[in-house]
């Protein structure tokens, strides 16, 4: 970290903890939920398939295995969402 990004935060952690008793420097706390699942359905042909899959990996269950896949599928595509991105603000 840069020195000068060290004072900073060091400047920053002194005001909060100066402040840390008096409720007028602070805002009204944010209440945060959990946003719901979303449920998805596959074809039946597709979800033979990936039990398949899932005991041939070892995995412990067929939705464990999904959740795995779509995860890695989702990192990938990310990425190249980024990359696309990139490339077009280098144009």
């Amino acid at each position: 970290m840069k020195k000068s990004a060290s004072n900073s935060q060091r400047k920053v952690d002194e005001l909060v903890i100066a402040e840390v008793d008096d409720d007028s420097a602070w805002e009204k706390p944010v209440k945060v939920r959990r946003s719901k699942s979303e449920a998805v359905s596959i074809p039946a042909e597709v979800a033979a398939r990936a039990a398949f899959f899932a005991r041939l990996h070892r995995e412990s269950s067929v939705e464990d295995w999904i959740k795995k896949i779509v995860a890695e599928r989702v990192e990938i595509e990310e990425a190249a969402f980024a990359e696309a991105k990139r490339e077009l603000a280098a144009q």
